[in-house]
């Protein structure tokens, strides 16, 4: 963990990782908890009508312990994938424990996916087993037969269609005695499928070392939190990286109770609802929710918000207009973060440090190596594009692809990371996000990132969300088109996207102004809230 400090350099002076030869993540996040203060609170789970169930860290050490007893009992053990596919809720915490215990790995699996996306992903990890509930289960009746190595299947919601009660496991492990495994910090531990917005999603493989890594980026982030925080809450599906290494484990880690709330879509007055009734004091948030955040008026006049201490937000670029909403609406500076799914939290903000700047997702964070490289190699300098890359080795950084030793090489080169997307450094040392290699737009030999793009159309009133990308034009190569979802009150018309337009040519480069625009109900999204621009150039949403 990283010490409060003022400043970026008492924040980076003498820090060294300590990674010790023996680490799992299942000790570290709940025995040492559930061994000295057993009855402290871990989970709050939120119940439709509003019912809050606590459940503490000893019986998270109990249960997750008597489920790694049942799942060995049925021959599932060290090396096997065992998939995850729920909601918010405790039980995705101890089935993640269970599964670090016995040594197995840890395949979670977001809610939203659609049958192809359940059936590539269990299929290419091999999973098997599955810890699932009702609603999961109807997704995956049809597809056991093209599952043959899935052989075990648990559902939360009692015995069903080939599948074994959860709680049947847990009580036949309950009478055994079984020890957490001695695991190393590069043992596998967890698997996590890239999101997938271009190509097919690769099974992004991570040693226990992975939480020890995040934390130094959890801190920062979150403005040095501490055991006498909380509770913490995301929308964010736990499947996700950023639900589940940018909150879940680290917050349990630090004594920290968690919010587990589902959401079917993501409402912004339920959501300041949430925060104000059960004291949320930390929140992470991604920044399509924040913007969708920025419709309710008032928030700090409607809500008491007075527990609120942080906001941390990652999955994309943020900007400066959601920045400053944020500290005029809510008095709260963001804290921004960068990372991938392959190596996360190595780029953060943060207010206590004096780490923040609107536009710039931050500085390195300590025990991270970052640098933006020309294509040759070498670090571009102040204000010129480049890639983002992180030197390897680093804690936080995945061993490698599922069973893809090609595709992981071509990832790296002279010991860098290579994130395949663009930034540039200021003179000062922040790193402002431009966009991934595939977002960029080539126009008339200028090549424009969709970020500054899409944060300007946001300051018109009437936009709620906003996206910027390339299509073909024979003259330019590809000129820029806006897709925009109205704000309520508003009616999309010729007369409204001529007004969206007028007031982007005021406020861009001739060069970044969108020639076309199109209204939208909604934007395509991956599970992690990220706008597929993919889908909006190829016209397939």
């Amino acid at each position: 963990m990283l010490e409060p400090a003022a400043t970026y350099e008492e924040l980076t002076e003498g820090f060294r990782w300590e990674i010790p030869e023996r680490y799992n993540i299942a000790a570290d996040v709940c025995d040492r908890w559930a061994l000295s203060e057993p009855e402290r609170p871990a989970i709050l789970e939120v119940a439709p009508d509003g019912t809050v169930a606590t459940i503490t860290h000893g019986a998270l050490r109990a249960r997750s312990l008597a489920l790694a007893a049942g799942l060995s009992a049925r021959g599932v053990g060290v090396g096997d994938r065992i998939a995850v596919l729920l909601p918010q809720s405790a039980h995705v915490v101890v089935t993640h424990l269970a599964a670090y215990r016995l040594g197995a790995i840890a395949l979670p699996l977001a809610g939203l996916f659609g049958a192809e996306a359940l059936r590539y992903r269990l299929g290419d990890a091999g999973a098997r087993a599955v810890v699932t509930d009702a609603a999961g289960l109807a997704k995956l009746a049809p597809l056991r037969d093209a599952l043959p190595e899935l052989t075990l299947v648990v559902s939360v919601d009692g015995p069903a269609d080939g599948a074994e009660a959860l709680s049947a496991i847990e009580a036949a492990g309950g009478a055994k005695k079984l020890e957490t495994r001695a695991t190393g910090p590069d043992d596998p531990a967890l698997m996590i499928y890239t999101s997938g917005t271009t190509g097919l999603a690769k099974g992004a493989l991570h040693g226990h070392r992975v939480l020890l890594g995040h934390m130094p980026g959890f801190s920062m982030m979150h403005d040095f939190p501490g055991p006498r925080d909380g509770p913490i809450w995301t929308p964010s599906d736990w499947a996700w990286a950023g639900g589940l290494l940018n909150v879940v484990m680290p917050s349990l880690r630090l004594g920290m109770p968690v919010v587990a709330r589902p959401f079917a879509r993501f409402e912004p007055e339920a959501a300041f609802r949430l925060i104000a009734d059960l004291r949320v004091s930390h929140a992470f948030l991604p920044p399509t929710a924040l913007r969708m955040l920025r419709a309710v008026p008032a928030p700090r006049e409607r809500f008491d918000l007075s527990g609120l201490r942080n906001i941390a937000s990652a999955g994309e670029a943020l900007g400066p207009e959601t920045f400053a909403w944020a500290r005029d609406a809510l008095g709260l500076t963001i804290g921004e973060a960068y990372g991938q799914t392959e190596c996360n939290l190595v780029l953060a903000a943060c207010r206590r440090a004096g780490v923040a700047r609107p536009g710039s997702t931050g500085r390195p964070v300590p025990g991270h190596r970052v640098a933006v490289l020309r294509a040759d190699g070498s670090e571009a300098g102040v204000d010129e594009p480049g890639e983002i890359a992180v030197k390897a080795p680093d804690p936080v950084l995945f061993l490698g692809y599922w069973q893809q030793p090609e595709a992981t090489a071509k990832k790296f080169r002279d010991g860098w990371w290579l994130t395949g997307d663009t930034a540039r450094r200021d003179a000062d040392g922040y790193v402002h996000f431009v966009g991934r290699e595939d977002d960029l737009i080539t126009s008339a030999a200028y090549r424009i990132g969709p970020t500054e793009i899409e944060d300007c159309l946001l300051r018109h009133p009437a936009v709620a969300l906003a996206a910027a990308v390339g299509v073909p034009d024979s003259l330019r190569t590809e000129i820029v088109k806006a897709f925009i979802v109205p704000r309520e009150g508003y009616t999309p018309s010729d007369d409204l996207a001529a007004d969206i337009l007028a007031f982007a040519k005021r406020n861009l480069s001739a060069h970044e102004v969108p020639r076309a625009l199109d209204f939208r109900d909604s934007l395509p999204t991956t599970t992690t809230g990220k706008i597929i621009r993919r889908a909006l150039r190829d016209g397939t949403a």
